[in-house]
């Protein structure tokens, strides 16, 4: 399942691995779009299934660490409902704004903020999403005091960027190139941990002054708590497998993916620290969805 509609990010990623598993272990994997709650009703179902080994959840960083602090009920809890199988592909952001913004990397935006206290605004895709919660955080670290505008998806939030209706905003590769390549937005850094292939000559928000940011949609594949230990471990390892291929990296740059793996076990540790540090990031956001 997946928790977001046909054609996003992690739809395409989704169905590209279930032809690959499909490939690898000689079994039909039918992808199923379950949107809703920002990718929480799609895990509210996998949390109620059977742990037989036939249902997993392609989910994003939102939905399983995000959520839960965000929400009074999704219908989970993260840390003992489910069964971590792999993480598969990191989705790097890029912060960009409005090429008439006079600045021309992160660190004229944050002299430039400092000097123009509470004059400027940036756009997100929605209260609680990372390019809300990742913008916050880089204003904690700098103290820039800018205005949060919220969109009902990144299709809006980018096209008023644009627009000039807002100066800034932090988005997805796959949302954003095009823009900038066609000029129409400028790119001042990538949050990623490292530069991108993509954007080569862009340096990252950590390489500006911010130590150790990094930030992702990262997407991993969850299974309901008590599946077999024997399924999870085949299911990560054909899934590793796949990413490791040249043919799966190929497809994840089109969609402006990276591919990224770990160890199950190591997955779930890494989890557990991103719920703390996203459930901090709500909490000093004071954020809250009825």
């Amino acid at each position: 399942m997946v928790g977001f509609p046909p054609g996003q990010a992690t739809d395409q990623v989704a169905r590209l691995l279930a032809q690959e598993l499909s490939q690898e272990l000689k079994e039909n994997f039918i992808v199923e779009n379950r949107p809703g709650q920002g990718g929480s009703v799609a895990l509210a179902t996998l949390a109620r299934s059977e742990p037989d080994g036939n249902t997993m959840v392609l989910a994003a960083l939102a939905s399983l660490v995000v959520n839960p602090h965000l929400y009074k009920n999704v219908g989970y809890a993260t840390l003992s409902d489910f069964e971590p199988v792999a993480l598969v592909a990191d989705l790097p952001m890029l912060l960009v704004v409005n090429p008439k913004l006079p600045v021309q990397s992160y660190k004229e935006l944050v002299t430039y903020a400092k000097e123009h206290p509470g004059q400027l605004n940036y756009a997100s895709s929605g209260n609680g999403t990372l390019s809300h919660l990742g913008m916050e955080e880089l204003k904690r670290n700098t103290g820039m005091q800018i205005a949060h505008i919220p969109y009902s998806g990144s299709a809006r939030s980018v096209a008023d960027v644009v627009g000039g209706g807002v100066q800034m905003v932090i988005d997805t590769v796959a949302v954003t190139q095009t823009q900038i390549r066609a000029g129409k937005l400028r790119l001042l850094a990538t949050t990623y941990s490292e530069r991108l292939p993509a954007f080569p000559d862009t340096p990252t928000i950590a390489e500006q002054g911010v130590k150790d940011f990094r930030l992702s949609a990262w997407l991993g594949l969850m299974m309901p708590q008590g599946t077999p230990p024997d399924r999870v471990a085949r299911i990560n390892k054909a899934a590793m497998k796949a990413i490791q291929s040249e043919s799966v990296r190929n497809k994840y740059a089109a969609l402006g993916a990276v591919p990224r793996t770990m160890p199950t076990q190591a997955f779930r540790q890494f989890i557990a620290a991103e719920y703390e540090r996203w459930g901090n990031g709500v909490r000093q956001a004071a954020l809250t969805v009825d």
